[in-house]
């Protein structure tokens, strides 16, 4: 009983082996496809709280430091109390080119200040809240960039910096393995519902036509060899009547090649046997290549529902709804169209649902967009791939 239990003991490993262990399958399980979609959104979560905390906690600090910097001008009262006094000073507006330029520079320094201090944006606790953290957040590691919030403290700027840098390596493989993940199971909905491998009978009469169609052009093919291959031997008979049997043996050889080249380009099956049909109706979804009008459907669906959805929460048109989700999905993020007033609130701990849904609209939408790049690559190579067999097939048939 003891040299059992002291086998048995013997046979734990230690405990550094087994720590290297469970580090490495949590490590396996972060970067699979349900740990990388936790890993994008906790990392975009504690983003948001740590700009959120860096930003107003600079903001506080500068305020208690340099008040004066935060004390609110009544910039439209200053600029007609000056307009006033110079027109008091110059009641007989002896100069009037004098006058007009000291007022021109007067509204002037209007301007300057009206656009400074919309250039400042909000006020730092409307736009740091835990709303638009999470969107300065989500911008950031998807290269979106709107530009309606940014940091304005040193150690925010730093901090961005970092988090970058850390934060688009994940997203890319976030684009890479959910799009992977998307397009493997679009092509399995395509081949179930759009070629009808969910109907066996519809699939079965689907199969045996294009079956038919490939058996009547290796017919015609085949034809055209035998009517090539006898033109050639009449005229070397007509030519030389001594070499008669050496031409005949040739054109006989070359038209068994030209049929042997022909059955193996085309490879098409003869027999019309239901298990044939079953292998190829239950076939893998790899061989499944899905035509790039689908491709295009699906992104400019995408793009039509988010502009519905944005078009109620901001009050836009059908047009800058579609253009802003088109900018954003596709990373360009010119910032002249950003979600506002519905989706960032200027309480720090609410969260609208309206602002969730805007967040899983971006992420969701851009490993769509990286879906059906994939789906139409595919596509592409595949038609690139049959206009090479189709040369190869004309250049065989000139030579032959």
């Amino acid at each position: 009983m003891s040299s059992r239990r002291s086998s048995f003991r013997r046979r734990e490993k230690p405990a550094f082996e087994r720590f290297k262990d469970h580090c490495r399958h949590f490590t396996a399980f972060m970067f699979s496809n349900v740990g990388i979609i936790l890993l994008v959104t906790f990392y975009t979560i504690g983003g948001a709280f740590i700009f959120q905390a860096i930003e107003i906690f600079e903001h506080e600090k500068l305020k208690a430091s340099k008040p004066h910097r935060f004390i609110e001008r009544n910039f439209s009262g200053d600029c007609l109390n000056r307009i006033w006094e110079m027109t008091a000073e110059n009641i007989s507006f002896f100069d009037h080119q004098a006058y007009r330029k000291r007022v021109n520079e007067v509204l002037l320094d209007y301007q300057r200040a009206v656009v400074k201090k919309q250039l400042r944006g909000p006020d730092v606790d409307h736009q740091w809240s835990f709303s638009g953290a999470f969107l300065y957040s989500l911008t950031v590691i998807t290269t979106i960039g709107y530009g309606n919030i940014t940091p304005t403290s040193d150690w925010g700027k730093l901090v961005t910096i970092l988090y970058a840098i850390i934060g688009m390596p994940l997203f890319l493989l976030y684009l890479s393995n959910i799009g992977d993940v998307l397009a493997k199971s679009f092509k399995w909905i395509y081949s179930k519902v759009c070629l009808c491998r969910i109907c066996p009978g519809v699939a079965k009469r689907r199969i045996i036509r294009e079956r038919r169609k490939l058996r009547q052009l290796a017919r015609a093919l085949q034809l055209h060899k035998m009517e090539s291959a006898r033109g050639s031997s009449s005229n070397s008979c007509s030519s030389n009547s001594n070499s008669t049997s050496n031409s005949s043996s040739s054109s006989s050889s070359d038209y068994t090649k030209s049929s042997v080249q022909t059955s193996s380009v085309l490879d098409v099956p003869y027999t019309d046997s239901d298990s044939d049909i079953e292998r190829e109706i239950r076939g893998s979804t790899d061989e499944i290549t899905v035509p790039l009008t689908v491709c295009v459907f699906v992104m400019v669906s995408y793009i039509l529902s988010g502009a519905i959805l944005f078009g109620r929460w901001e009050d836009w048109n059908y047009l800058d709804g579609s253009y802003f989700c088109f900018i954003s999905l596709s990373s360009i993020g010119f910032g002249d169209l950003v979600p506002g007033d519905r989706v960032i609130t200027a309480d720090k701990d609410k969260v609208e649902v309206s602002f969730i849904l805007c967040a899983v609209y971006l992420l969701l939408g851009m490993a769509l967009i990286a879906m059906c790049f994939n789906l139409m690559q595919e596509q592409v190579i595949h038609n690139m791939r049959a206009i090479k067999r189709g040369f190869k097939a004309c250049f065989r048939c000139r030579s032959s």
